[in-house]
């Protein structure tokens, strides 16, 4: 996987990519239309953070580059490539609980508070890319 050069783009399979974790200044793009929703996506080799219609969807720290991100009602799924380890945050439902899987593999289930948001910890420094998904 690469870095995405265009910091958000479609993909032919419906999905979208963005973030560049090698950008040594911050980059920024707004306004990227996609399925009807508004995207926004900040990014550099520190942090990348995506909203869609103004609602936080992705952070990570430090930066990463994101490929293929889906979600549904049901389930979040993208890869996620980086030069370290991150932190990853996601935002879901309230109140719910979700089993998360790296590589396939259950890291187990977690409960979001009242803000909606989940954090996960991803293993990538020299592991290449890593499928992560989240399911209700």
């Amino acid at each position: 996987m690469a870095v995405v050069e265009e910091l958000i783009r479609r993909e032919t399979d419906g999905t979208i990519s963005f973030g560049n974790h090698e950008l040594k200044d911050k980059a920024k793009l707004e306004d990227f239309e996609h399925c009807g929703d508004l995207y926004k996506v900040k990014t550099y080799r520190t942090m990348t953070k995506l909203e869609k219609n103004g609602m936080f969807v992705y952070e990570s720290v430090p930066g990463t580059s994101v490929s293929h991100y889906t979600e549904t009602p049901e389930e979040i799924h993208f890869l996620v490539e980086g030069d370290e380890d991150a932190q990853i945050t996601v935002g879901v439902s309230e109140d719910t609980e979700y089993e998360v899987f790296v590589n396939e593999k259950s890291i187990g289930k977690m409960k979001t508070n009242l803000s909606g948001k989940l954090n996960i910890s991803v293993e990538l420094a020299e592991a290449g890319e890593v499928k992560v998904r989240i399911t209700r």
